[in-house]
């Protein structure tokens, strides 16, 4: 039996790539639609490549989340983004809610946090036939959310080099390690983007070879006598950091969000709808693009 597919995006990171990788656009208006025509040529690519049964579409939430909470730094050396970039996430919404994708999206979580839940929660909503769930996302944090279930669409570079990640090509990029392993591996490496501290003096080779050898951040410091020289000595030095880092790493995936599947089913498309919010957008190539 064929199985289903849900299509989950992970709507601020494809907004954040779009806007760096498309020159601005604005419409007669002079309304800024850059970073939304980015987005929607990467939806439509991936509704055409995937023929989706149901769809779905995740946002981070202005305001702190619990990992601030835990920690102050959290993401605290990234530079705000622009206004430009702020102001078209409503149009985003709008334009999908014209498609009739359902949004999700709850405060004091990030978007991954949602994905990750309802990527946990949909499976056992649908049982035959089996669901698959895709991923659309900007940057490779969702990575450890693969499973026999769930693959990782990733913009590589742009917003039309795209790849598709399974545990296969996750071993392939990360030498061996498996999705669940990416977590110990930022909590061992690090992450200067999100102001993750990991543990200072491992890098990414140390950490593949760390877990290739002992499987789990627990495993190496339960075997931590058998690691010689400055890595054990970095190791033990850095402990508390380890594990706080691999705690802030961790997606959670029991956000208290209501999820009804089929209220994402992609038949509820209403084709004249979406080309009247891409007229409105002034989006005209792309109407033809509408499946």
């Amino acid at each position: 039996m064929d199985k289903k597919c849900l299509i989950v995006i992970d709507s601020n990171s494809v907004i954040h790539r779009a806007f760096h990788a498309l020159p601005p656009l604005t419409t007669q208006k002079g309304e800024v639609v850059g970073a939304v025509y980015g987005f929607l040529l990467v939806f439509l690519k991936a509704v055409k490549e995937f023929q989706p049964d149901f769809v779905a579409a995740c946002f981070d939430v202005k305001g702190p989340t619990f990992r601030h909470d835990k920690y102050k730094q959290y993401k605290a050396k990234r530079p705000p983004a622009p206004d430009a970039l702020y102001q078209q996430i409503p149009k985003v919404k709008e334009v999908l809610k014209s498609f009739g994708v359902s949004i999700f999206e709850k405060q004091g979580f990030e978007g991954d946090d949602v994905i990750g839940t309802i990527a946990r929660i949909a499976p056992k909503k649908q049982v035959l036939p089996e669901l698959e769930t895709i991923i659309i996302s900007g940057d490779s944090d969702n990575l450890q959310l693969i499973d026999q279930k769930t693959k990782v669409y990733v913009l590589r570079k742009g917003v039309k080099d795209t790849v598709l990640y399974d545990k296969n090509l996750v071993a392939q990029k990360y030498n061996g390690l498996i999705p669940g392993q990416l977590i110990d591996f930022r909590a061992l490496r690090g992450d200067p983007t999100d102001n993750i501290p990991g543990v200072s003096g491992i890098g990414e080779k140390t950490a593949i070879e760390l877990l290739k050898e002992y499987g789990s951040l627990e495993n190496i410091y339960e075997n931590i006598a058998l690691i010689a020289g400055k890595t054990r000595e970095k190791l033990i030095n850095h402990k508390e950091d380890a594990f706080f880092s691999k705690d802030l790493s961790t997606i959670y995936r029991s956000v208290p969000i209501e999820f009804n599947l089929q209220e994402c089913r992609w038949e509820n498309y209403d084709k004249e709808r979406a080309a009247k919010a891409l007229k409105d957008l002034e989006f005209f190539s792309l109407i033809p693009r509408l499946p």
